[in-house]
């Protein structure tokens, strides 16, 4: 099916807070006086796009077709419409967004002075055909287009909506156009044309509000999430309901208003904070300048919607939230319903295909929060935060990578996003520090652990799909990086050049970041190269794998000479993101290793029995605990209730994973919906339940059943879904014993080790008694 590059546009008008344009109508009726056996369309609207055909909505999901740079690629979506088309006069209707053609709402990441940006776009062919006949069309002059009842909509700003200029049936045949416009060409963007082989996204859950309070007035608080930042001053807002939907997750509200009255100006806010009696947007906006602050919270997260009067239902379209509460004004008390609000949860449909439970609730709940938030920060790809950011931070995704293709079918919305990666790849082979990228983050925000996306996502695809596809396609990109890495290692063989262990819980109190950038970067450059080494091997790429093994020991060998004290095994820092991280990625001999694992367990103790680690650091730390036979300690780090564990999260009502590990009654806060935090699942299905996928990176139905038991847990049990059925493992303390009960899918392979022992599992179920 053809990929049409003929662009048409409504005007040349670009939507900006200063000022707002309506979204735009398109419609083409055309005369069908045959009967086809084959219609289809592909279509590519730039940013985003609502596709009807004869007034019936065929688009495969909100935000189409996808989030990414249109100057990298344009993405098309094929819709089969034979079911919709009949003889006589059929009508094609789009509505057009702004989404990523027109970012203005990513000011922060100098997503409005993007070369990408610029009016909205359409293009699509449409084809009907049986044996004798075809009609073909295209987009031309023959689009009419009008405005739509859509004021404003940005993607991080909301929707703005006036229901008062609705026109019925403009999607129908037989509407009078007569006042409509001829639609203008327009310069295609530089983006090569691609299919989009991706999940889409969808309404996944309905929820009710699990509560909702009524206020006369109610201040509307500015609090900053950095001490730093400039107050602005407090309002108070007249006639405001509360709205609490019990959890913190991704979608959009929808409004249902009996009535209205005409011009009747709701206005919905949306936040993941309510405390002090204020509706407060301190984790969901950004601080900066007066002007960047200002423009949040007039508008970040609000939807704004002028009813024409009677019984309404308004859903905002071309944007999404992250929130639990919303904050409406301008519903009089009589007009309040049980429906009036709605949450529909939204994420890219994915498919859970793993699940941990224990006798502990404390870790059910660190499941459930986890999977949470993968499926808030998941439209189209791994995103950091659902409110204030949206954006494909890499390495977000690859400290998730584990898990996330653990818990979820998401390999293949990862490897779509993959494509848009190496798209943005600059030519000395940086990488930045977000994707979709307008050219920001290549000054600030990557470097290694962050640049590891462009390994750690076609490994773990490879480990969990036996996908050989994905190494060919990234092999140009991976390549490419590890030499530019070698350009910045520095005299002593090491490098230093992105951002170091993130957040770590006392950089404020010991004024810096207890490992040192130098190890950080350099082990990370070590792992991408040891990784990258297998992943050439295997597709036979014997240059680049050579090249890559090289560059993988002389950096072991440099952070050995350089940053390991030998005397006492300890890596520089002396803390523990780097003893873990050097315990898990092999840089140690073995030989080192008994006073390797003492020395983290010292370290531990010095600092109080909490986790004292950034993002990198908790990405280890659990995992060479429990490769230690630390169990306990590991759980006990887990459940503790101190600031700086996840314990202190669940004792504070969390009900999504954090950003970091700040204390819950600070005044202070960084976002409540991240991921990537969030491998203490697979800490969980793999460590404590044992269930690990293809272990030795072999074949993916190849695995092992090698639990580590906590001595507190009583119970434990996970699955896992294999592409030849589900595997499972449960266990559980009886009489003295611990007994387990395994069952394995026809075409799996796999092993129980357990106690010293290895025993072969066949297909079927499995009792063992220990």
């Amino acid at each position: 099916m053809k990929l049409s590059r003929q662009f048409i546009r409504a005007n040349n008008d670009l939507c900006d807070f200063g000022h707002h344009v309506n979204a735009p109508y398109l419609r083409r009726a055309f005369i069908l006086d045959f009967v086809p056996q084959v219609a289809e369309i592909t279509i590519c609207g730039l940013g985003f796009y609502e596709l009807t055909v004869n007034g019936v909505n065929v688009t495969k999901g909100p935000l189409a077709p996808y989030i990414n740079n249109v100057n990298d690629i344009c993405y098309y979506d094929h819709y089969n419409i034979l079911p919709y088309l009949h003889q006589g006069e059929n009508v094609i209707g789009v509505l057009l967004g702004n989404g990523f053609r027109n970012p203005f709402g990513g000011f922060v990441w100098d997503f409005h002075l993007g070369d990408h940006r610029g009016p909205v776009c359409l293009a699509l062919a449409l084809e009907a055909k049986n044996a004798e006949k075809a009609i073909c069309i295209e987009c031309d002059e023959q689009f009419l287009t009008h405005p739509s009842p859509i004021l404003f909509d940005d993607i991080r700003m909301g929707c703005h909506y006036d229901a008062r200029q609705e026109l019925a049936g403009w999607e129908l045949p037989g509407f009078d156009a007569s006042d409509w416009t001829p639609a203008l060409p327009c310069e295609a963007p530089r983006g090569i044309s691609r299919p989009c082989n991706t999940d889409p996204i969808v309404v996944t859950q309905e929820l009710a509000p699990v509560s909702v309070n009524y206020y006369d007035e109610l201040a509307f608080a500015h609090t900053n999430n950095s001490p730093e930042a400039d107050p602005l001053p407090e309002t108070v807002r007249p006639c405001v309901h509360v709205v609490d939907f019990g959890i913190n997750s991704a979608g959009v509200t929808r409004l249902h208003i009996r009535n209205a009255k005409p011009g009747q100006k709701i206005v919905i806010r949306h936040a993941e904070y309510f405390a002090g009696g204020n509706f407060d947007v301190k984790t969901t906006v950004f601080d900066g300048t007066p002007e960047r602050k200002e423009l949040y919270y007039e508008y970040g997260q609000t939807d704004v919607y002028y009813c024409r009067g009677g019984d309404e239902v308004f859903t905002p379209k071309f944007k999404y939230d992250g929130f639990r509460y919303a904050y409406v004004e301008g519903v009089e008390p009589n007009q309040w319903q049980d429906d009036t609000l709605t949450m529909l949860v939204m994420n890219s449909d994915l498919t859970k295909r793993a699940d941990f439970q224990s006798s502990d609730a404390r870790l059910n709940k660190l499941q459930l929060l986890t999977q949470r938030s993968d499926l808030a920060n998941f439209y189209y790809f791994s995103t950091d935060c659902p409110h204030r950011e949206k954006n494909g931070w890499t390495g977000d995704a690859s400290l998730s990578a584990e898990q996330m293709l653990l818990n979820f079918t998401a390999a293949r919305s990862l490897k779509e996003w993959l494509a848009n990666i190496r798209m943005a790849q600059r030519e000395d082979g940086a990488l930045p520090g977000i994707v979709p990228t307008g050219g920001w983050g290549f000054a600030w925000g990557n470097g290694p652990a962050w640049d590891a996306v462009s390994v750690n996502l076609p490994y773990q695809i490879y480990r969990f799909e036996g996908d050989t596809e994905v190494i060919f396609d990234n092999a140009p990109m991976i390549d490419r990086y590890l030499h530019y890495a070698e350009t910045k290692r520095n005299e002593n063989g090491l490098v230093a050049y992105g951002l170091g262990d993130w957040l770590d819980p006392f950089r404020h109190e010991r004024g810096n970041i207890a490992s040192p950038l130098l190890f950080t970067d350099s082990a990370q450059i070590y792992d991408i190269s040891k990784k990258a080494a297998f992943l050439f091997d295997r597709v036979g790429m014997t240059a680049q794998r050579d090249y890559a093994a090289w560059l993988a020991d002389e950096m072991r060998a440099s952070i050995r000479a350089h940053l390991l004290d030998h005397e006492t095994v300890t890596m520089a820092g002396d803390c523990q993101t780097s003893q873990a991280m050097a315990l898990s990625m092999g840089i140690f001999d073995e030989d080192e290793l008994p006073a390797a694992r003492q020395k983290l367990l010292d370290i531990i103790h010095r600092d109080g029995d909490i986790t004292a680690c950034g993002v990198q650091g908790m990405r280890y730390i659990f995992h060479a605990l429990a490769d230690m036979g630390e169990m306990d300690l590991a759980y006990q780090l887990l459940v503790c209730e101190k600031r700086t564990c996840y314990g202190h999260w669940l004792a504070n009502g969390a009900e999504s994973l954090w950003e970091s590990f700040a204390d819950a009654k600070s005044k202070y806060l960084d976002s409540r919906n991240h991921h990537f935090l969030g491998d203490i699942s697979s800490f969980f299905i793999q460590e404590i339940a044992g269930i690990r996928p293809n272990p030795q990176l072999t074949s993916p139905d190849d695995f092992e059943i090698r639990p580590i038991l906590p001595s507190t847990l009583d119970h434990a049990s996970a699955h896992y879904d294999s592409r030849h059925g589900r595997l499972s493992c449960s266990w559980q303390r009886a009489d003295g014993k611990v007994i387990f009960n395994i069952c394995v899918p026809a075409g799996l392979s796999g092993s129980f080790i357990f106690d010293g022992k290895i025993i072969p599992l066949t297909t079927g179920t499995h009792h063992f008694e220990f």
